[in-house]
């Protein structure tokens, strides 16, 4: 059977969280930081232009039990607040404009 597309997009984020992951299933500071930087040049480039660092918190804001590394679920906020703010986009909103930035 093949798979719808929402179907697909969510496997994609399984895989996209696997790619940048160490052993234990979890990615740490810097393959989280690296993940962004790879997968959402657009968006970060315009927090910066916003004057916004959007890299300097994340991690720390993402690490919800606060163990040093980010898990599937911690990971999901994440892309939750980047998808969040293309969904504002798609209402006339400026880029980088809302949630965590």
């Amino acid at each position: 059977m093949s798979h719808t597309p929402a179907e697909k997009s969510l496997m994609d984020m399984v895989v996209l969280f696997h790619k940048y992951t160490k052993p234990d299933d979890k990615i740490d500071k810097p393959g989280l930081l690296k993940m962004l930087k790879e997968n959402f040049p657009n968006f970060l480039k315009a927090c910066e232009e916003k004057g916004k660092n959007y890299l300097s918190s994340i991690f720390e804001d993402s690490d919800k039990n606060a163990d040093k590394k980010i898990q599937f679920s911690e990971f999901l906020s994440v892309m939750g607040g980047i998808a969040n703010d293309y969904h504002e986009q798609s209402h006339g909103a400026p880029p980088c404009s809302g949630g965590r930035q």
